[in-house]
């Protein structure tokens, strides 16, 4: 994104500087993301508070460091503002916090930096209760393994080992973690270990008293489910007459001068009003839009033949992807990804396994990726009677599909297998029964047509087939 002549940058709301202690350098810290900076860039962005323009900026670099040019704090200005991350010309200055010493160190002595790769996020599945029955739901289809939950202490010591880890974000996610009496006493914790807390909500247990409860305790950011555009439709896919209260939540999340993503979940039944979801995203004030085309694990998988679209239904939302990006992408930040089953090659799977974040879900155990649990013969390490650092380094959970030594052909000698890293292990077992199999998504895979079979599927369905909502009890 080019910077406005003479404009002023300031970082964008839910946007702060921050200090790895464990890496030993600084970050950017935004709504579900990390950049690691080098010191320059670290210095440019401590001076975006609105005030000044970029030559102003280099100016002043300039009387402190040699070799300062303004071609580069504006390339460095460029690259963030292209992430939604700076704006322009606020009309009050954004007070940036010094990088240096911006995070509360963790408990202890910081270590050596950490090996290769330390997790950068973590996702704190507090509960997998839900008021809402989405057929999409992506938690295990029995939830009997999960209703010992830990508790608060737990939580807490999980938080510090995290942040020991090197995990600069956590998303408090489910189930619905509002159900949960303590979320603010967690949120609490991790701003006080220095760590970024996004909470995703389906906002049904909140209202703006608990709000002001969780950002007076630092919390960062809220996504905010919506089912669809309108209530009707909405309230169809939830099982409860809830969307109106979503609009009423993201109003307060707003008010409370917290950042707020929409996530809206695409699948069949509500794909063709992509624009309309987007248009509603805009009126309720977001700052980011997440079109998120349903992941079959879960209840999504149970329910696939009735949710997945057909590729031209796909082919119409990449248009509207497109209109939504032209219309709205100057006020908020717009994500959509193409689902899996209408690529020829397949995603790296949570930025590949074992390699950025892991998931930690409400019994303990802790995984590779939101769906791991399924696979045979994967025994997931807990925080019941291990370490983190024990199940991120030297777990065979983690270590099991690490990196790209565990590949077969055709991935082993495959050109992209550094970039897609094998694609979704759990994919590959759910369409083939072996999760070291090459994921079926991919043309090369030699059960690709099963892809194509499903696809197929989606074209014949009458669209007198109904889901199965998802249900809190058993294995069902």
């Amino acid at each position: 994104m080019p910077v406005p002549p003479g404009g002023r940058p300031a970082l964008g709301r839910g946007v702060r500087l921050a200090y790895d202690d464990v890496r030993g350098r600084p970050a950017l810290l935004y709504p579900e993301g990390v950049l690691l900076l080098n010191e320059s860039a670290a210095a440019v962005l401590a001076r975006c508070d609105g005030t000044r323009t970029v030559d102003a900026i280099a100016a002043g670099l300039a009387a402190e460091y040699a070799g300062v040019a303004a071609g580069d704090v504006a390339a460095v200005v460029a690259e963030v503002a292209g992430r939604h991350l700076v704006d322009f010309d606020p009309p009050a200055p954004v007070p940036v916090t010094p990088v240096a010493g911006a995070t509360a160190p963790a408990d202890g002595p910081p270590p050596d930096p950490p090996p290769d790769p330390a997790p950068i996020g973590m996702v704190a599945e507090l509960t997998y209760r839900c008021p809402l029955h989405c057929p999409y739901c992506s938690n295990p289809v029995d939830m009997r393994p999960y209703r010992d939950e830990l508790g608060t202490g737990d939580w807490f010591r999980v938080l510090g080992e995290a942040r020991r880890l090197g995990v600069l974000q956590v998303h408090f996610s489910g189930g619905e973690p509002a159900l949960r009496r303590d979320l603010a006493d967690l949120v609490g914790e991790a701003h006080r270990l220095g760590v970024y807390t996004n909470l995703v909500t389906s906002g049904i247990p909140m209202d703006a008293g608990r709000l002001a409860e969780l950002a007076a305790a630092g919390l960062d950011h809220v996504q905010l489910s919506f089912q669809d555009a309108v209530a009707g439709p909405a309230d169809a896919v939830a099982g409860l007459p809830a969307h109106t209260r979503k609009t009423k939540v993201a109003a307060a999340v707003t008010a409370a001068g917290l950042p707020l993503t929409v996530n809206a979940v695409l699948h069949r039944g509500n794909v063709a009003r992509l624009l309309d979801i987007t248009r509603l995203a805009a009126e309720l004030g977001a700052d980011r839009l997440e079109l998120a085309h349903t992941q079959y694990y879960g209840w999504g998988l149970r329910n696939r033949a009735v949710l997945l679209p057909t590729p031209e239904q796909i082919a119409t939302a990449e248009r509207d992807a497109a209109e939504a990006q032209e219309r709205y992408g100057d006020r908020m930040q717009i994500v959509y990804v193409v689902p899996d089953h209408h690529l020829a090659r397949p995603k790296a799977c949570m930025a590949g396994w074992g390699s950025r974040m892991f998931v930690v879900a409400p019994n303990g155990d802790v995984l590779p990726c939101l769906a791991a649990a399924q696979l045979p013969g994967l025994e997931p390490p807990g925080v019941r009677t291990g370490s983190l650092a024990d199940a991120w380094y030297r777990s065979e959970a983690f270590n099991r599909f690490r990196g790209t030594g565990w590949m077969r052909e055709p991935c082993r000698s495959c050109p992209l297998k550094d970039e897609d890293l094998g694609g979704c292990r759990c994919q590959a077992f759910q369409l083939t029964g072996d999760a070291a199999a090459t994921d079926p998504v991919c043309e090369l895979s030699p059960h690709h047509g099963r892809v194509t079979a499903a696809l197929t599927e989606a074209r014949a369905g009458d669209g007198t087939r109904r889901p199965v909502p998802r249900r809190m009890g058993g294995g069902g």
